[in-house]
């Protein structure tokens, strides 16, 4: 079966080419990994610039099948010219499974270490931040872009290509106008987390940028909580007197106070940190308000963690108060 599979597609032959295609998505792995070795991936590849949209998703699907769960065809898929050619089907292609499948396998190739340089394109980069934003891309589509683009920001050098694209403001509107419980705000917040931390100064001048955060603390998933506190915690150390009055008026204490109880251990650390960054600030805040804060957060310091569940009644207490 390999052996016709194999000279099918090198056959020139369009039909034959499409049958075989089907055919190799659906082999084991250890059958793709033999054929991989046999030149079947140019000619998928020149499937890929087919008009027909058939021909298209049948050549991305066993592309998908042969890059997943294989470094060595991730790093082959690239070099043989594959990216050009997904951005293209991005930029062309109407049919939103063909271009779920292309966000896909970009995410797929960008999981590769040995591909992350060559495929971090500013072209690439900017496509994706733009892809990201458009309303008419399923979620799914979106959390593979997103997730591209983390994978390749794992690379410092890549980061600030990542940043001049406009990614900070893109990924603070996908946060602000989704359900902050949602994986897609998740994703967001871990790249725009990832971002801040090696360029805090991106997104400290974007209007509205310490509001989206401070909902994603209230009403974020855990994961997102944690990402949102840690954004925080960066811009508010890397310029405090500027930053923590910001953080402040846009009422962080009620959800960080939460989050300092019962978030996941990396989000509480965070929280703790950002409210001794935030606890004295007493030009930001009004006076009576404030000694509420300090009063209670001595409070928690000298009895919280001596006495079971007092931390957490200390942390409602404070919560109620800042409301009132």
């Amino acid at each position: 079966m390999e052996d016709i599979v194999v000279e099918s597609l090198l056959s020139g032959n369009r039909e034959a080419q499409i049958e075989a295609a089907i055919e190799l998505s659906h082999l084991s792995r250890k059958q793709r990994q033999k054929m991989s070795e046999r030149e079947i991936i140019s000619p998928l590849l020149s499937m890929l610039q087919s008009q027909d949209s058939i021909t298209t998703e049948v050549a991305l699907s066993a592309l998908l099948s042969l890059a997943f769960g294989s470094e060595r065809n991730k790093v082959r898929i690239v070099k043989s010219g594959a990216v050009p050619m997904l951005l293209e089907i991005l930029q062309s292609e109407t049919k939103m499974v063909i271009l779920e499948m292309a966000m896909a396998f970009l995410l797929i190739l960008s999981s590769c270490n040995k591909n992350k340089v060559k495929m971090a394109s500013t072209m690439m980069i900017q496509l994706l931040v733009g892809l990201i934003g458009l309303d008419r891309l399923t979620i799914q589509a979106k959390v593979d872009g997103i997730a591209t683009l983390q994978n390749l920001s794992t690379l410092h050098q890549i980061v600030p290509l990542v940043i001049a694209s406009g990614a900070p403001y893109a990924l603070l509107q996908v946060i602000n106008f989704c359900d902050k419980a949602s994986e897609l705000a998740h994703k967001a917040a871990a790249l725009l987390e990832n971002i801040v931390s090696h360029s805090p100064e991106s997104i400290s001048s974007i209007s509205g940028a310490i509001g989206v955060m401070v909902e994603a603390i209230e009403e974020g998933s855990a994961q997102c909580k944690e990402h949102a506190v840690g954004i925080l915690l960066c811009i508010c150390s890397y310029d405090r007197e500027t930053n923590r009055g910001m953080i402040l008026r846009e009422g962080v204490m009620p959800g960080l106070l939460q989050v300092s109880v019962d978030g996941t251990r990396r989000a509480k650390e965070m929280a703790r940190e950002l409210l001794l960054l935030l606890r004295d600030c007493s030009g930001y805040v009004i006076k009576n308000k404030q000694s509420k804060i300090e009063q209670i957060m001595r409070e928690i310091d000298q009895e919280g963690e001596r006495i079971p569940g007092t931390m957490l009644k200390l942390v409602e207490d404070m919560i109620s108060k800042l409301t009132t």
